[in-house]
């Protein structure tokens, strides 16, 4: 046990101490729960036999009585435990209180209580314990957050590569990291009850896929034993949802989970959850009026106070030429990719021959453009070289009928009139990969000749959307990094002998 710290090699003893006295310290009974810790607080009753569940958080040994708290999933109460009144399974009663004495409990404990409640002379709700019962014994000690009477916080579980490494500590120490995830889930929840008030389907797609289709992304790659062919983790759930909508189906969406073998910073995550929803016989323009309304009842519902974004619709539409006039001086709608790489040299935006005109358009606007969108604000009509999936602009043909919705600046959504013209589909993804064949970017597209094979049967006019759903929950929490608002966020392999 050499790789142990000295407090781990401690509680290994208490353990076996445990064993010698008859107690099973991982018994595998159902523990009967009669309440949770927040429903007691919302309806003492004074004298009322409880029976509660959690993990100790403190203890303090007073002689012949003893204080603690436990925590549940809703919350933390006191307990009161004493010599006289504790009993416990398969122990005389006169030596149950030994454990407290002998201190064979600790705390990270999980441990199950049975009493009646009163209140202190302080004023606090407590559980007069009766009947102690161990449920999993802590072999790994856990921070210990102090806060002082004026709510100072002291030791705080606060490393962040720590945090997200151990996310099951940061949860039991950190109160406010699980009312983030609490919220993440509200948010899908309410999402889904506005799409499903539309009469929209919810629907699975597949995830291992033989083309990874649908968006320009490098994927991930793995192979399928029976089959013997190579498959690919999806990058887009896009295609499958149109074959739903060529199948008859009039509005269809998925939470998906899209994996991409790409960069990671705040924003970035190689996994990530996208909302993508299509609509059978709309365009970008009505897209854009649902989008509006669904995204102002979600930030209505779930924002955070003060919060200074402002969520008054109509957002604001902008073509991505205007915005880069505006903030860069430059009018790019008619250059060449020599002429983009002479703009972005000059602005000192990353530029390299291996950039397509899409990939340098890309680069100025999220460079120079996308920071100055606070407020929701929709940016509409790319270049048709940078939405392969898209319909071409009825006004213009060089544009195509796409937006993505800027909050804070950052993209949040990004919509299409989709692409239903089945030759010009094929030769749009064509031209795709001449440029991957030329290496002109580390990202790129392949064509399923099935999803063509569809279209060539009849898709209606479709309107499609696929939002960040990580994204929206650090908006709405004022989180500013990804890792935040992921349980378990993609982490470098921890250093050997780190345990």
């Amino acid at each position: 046990m050499s790789y142990l710290s000295e407090q781990q090699i401690i509680r290994r003893k208490k353990l076996n101490q445990l064993k010698s006295l008859g107690i099973n310290p991982y018994p595998s009974e159902e523990y009967l729960i009669t309440d949770t810790i927040c429903k007691i607080h919302k309806n003492f009753i004074e004298k009322e036999n409880v029976s509660i569940a959690g993990r100790l958080m403190r203890l303090r040994i007073l002689g012949k009585a003893s204080f603690g708290e436990i925590k549940d999933h809703t919350g933390s109460i006191q307990v009161y435990f004493t010599k006289n009144d504790l009993t416990s399974n398969k122990m005389k009663k006169e030596d149950v209180y030994d454990i407290f004495l002998k201190k064979l409990l600790d705390i990270g404990d999980i441990i199950g209580v049975e009493g009646f409640l009163f209140k202190t002379k302080m004023n606090e709700i407590t559980i007069h314990v009766n009947k102690l019962t161990l449920l999993s014994k802590s072999i790994r000690p856990i921070p210990q957050v102090k806060v002082d009477k004026n709510k100072k916080i002291y030791d705080a579980f606060s490393n962040v590569e720590q945090r997200y490494r151990m996310r099951y500590v940061d949860l039991i120490v950190n109160d406010d990291v699980k009312d983030i995830f609490l919220k993440r889930t509200r948010i899908i929840q309410e999402i889904r009850n506005f799409l499903d008030k539309k009469k929209y389907i919810e629907v699975d797609t597949p995830v291992l896929q033989s083309i990874p289709g649908g968006a320009i992304a490098r994927p991930f790659k793995t192979y399928h034993n029976a089959l013997g062919i190579p498959l690919y983790l999806r990058i887009a759930n896009e295609l499958y949802l149109k074959r739903l909508i060529i199948g008859g189906f009039h509005g269809v969406y998925e939470f998906s989970r899209n994996f991409r073998n790409e960069g990671m910073d705040r924003f970035h995550n190689p996994e990530f959850t996208v909302l993508e929803l299509y609509v059978a016989y709309k365009d970008y323009y009505w897209m854009m009026d649902f989008t509006e309304n669904m995204m102002k009842h979600i930030f209505d519902l779930f924002h955070e106070e003060n919060h200074d974004i402002n969520f008054q619709i109509p957002f604001p539409r902008i073509s991505i030429l205007d915005a880069i006039k505006k903030y860069t001086g430059f009018s790019i709608k008619n250059m060449d990719q020599n002429d983009l790489r002479k703009v972005c040299q000059e602005l000192h935006i990353e530029e390299n021959i291996k950039m397509s005109k899409a990939k340098l358009i890309e680069n100025i606007f999220e460079e120079k453009c996308e920071k100055h969108y606070k407020n929701p604000t929709f940016i509409i009509d790319y270049p048709i070289v940078m939405s392969p999936l898209t319909k071409k602009h009825r006004c213009d043909n060089s544009l195509s009928e796409r937006f993505e919705l800027i909050i804070n600046g950052k993209e949040i959504a990004n919509a299409y009139s989709e692409l239903n013209d089945p030759v010009d589909q094929l030769y749009r993804l064509k031209e795709q990969i001449k440029l991957s064949e030329k290496k002109t970017d580390d990202e790129f597209m392949l064509i399923d000749k099935d999803f063509i094979r569809a279209l060539e049967f009849g898709m209606p006019p479709t309107a499609g959307i696929g939002i960040g759903i990580d994204r929206l929950v650090m908006l709405l929490t004022k989180n500013k990094s990804i890792q935040d608002v992921l349980f378990f966020p993609q982490m470098r392999p921890e250093k050997k002998g780190k345990k």
